[in-house]
């Protein structure tokens, strides 16, 4: 089994996707559907992970 994230990773990847979504909204020029579900795809690939992480830490 892999071993869990450590928080400063899990910072650092949380920090990275936060920067990411922030230019797809600006770089945009509008904020329509298929941005949104992009924008919660990537959250769910991100978050989960990160969660299952944290819980496998406690």
């Amino acid at each position: 089994m892999k071993r869990p994230l450590s928080k400063s990773q899990s910072v650092c990847i949380v920090l990275l996707w936060a920067a990411l979504c922030y230019l797809v909204i600006t770089g945009s020029a509008r904020i329509d559907g298929p941005v949104i579900l992009t924008l919660a795809i990537s959250a769910a690939l991100v978050f989960i992970p990160v969660i299952k992480s944290l819980k496998a830490r406690k």
